[in-house]
């Protein structure tokens, strides 16, 4: 059934193709089908001209659909896929990398390269030379739940 619509519309199932993802882009959220919605009308652009050229078999519509949805989606990710807003808050959900250039005094002392910082209301797992508890040190670099401290 599906293959005697195709043969029936012709060309025209490029662009019934292409109409149905556009279509589904709206329920799908992502803007991921647009591109190849747009390759699908593109192809279907194309064989509207080159419909009666015996090269163009469905194995080269095929083909080009392929390339096209490709060279579509990656174009569309370049154009819409970098976020170049600033933000006034560039750190609010790294927490770790906010801490650093602040100063506090080592709740348990860094032994063996690991210790414990209280910063605010909680603790934090920090690297650093040995030292006792209760000096002075100086957050350099956050990663994940861990702190890098030297000697303040």
């Amino acid at each position: 059934m599906l293959s005697r619509m195709i043969v029936e519309l012709g060309p025209w199932s490029w662009w019934l193709l292409g109409l149905i993802l556009l279509a589904a882009e709206l329920l799908v959220p992502g803007v991921f089908l647009v591109w190849i919605g747009i390759a699908a009308l593109i192809t279907g652009a194309l064989s509207l001209v080159l419909w009666e050229v015996s090269l163009w078999t469905w194995q080269i519509q095929l083909l080009l659909f392929a390339a096209l949805a490709v060279i579509s989606t990656l174009l569309g990710r370049r154009l819409l896929g970098t976020d170049r807003t600033t933000s006034d808050e560039p750190l609010l959900n790294q927490r770790a990398a906010s801490l650093v250039g602040r100063t506090a005094v080592l709740a348990e002392p860094i032994a063996e390269g690991h210790g414990r910082v209280k910063l605010d209301d909680s603790y934090w797992l920090v690297q650093g030379p040995d030292l006792p508890a209760g000096t002075r040190v100086k957050v350099i670099a956050g990663n994940g739940r861990n702190l890098t401290v030297e000697k303040a």
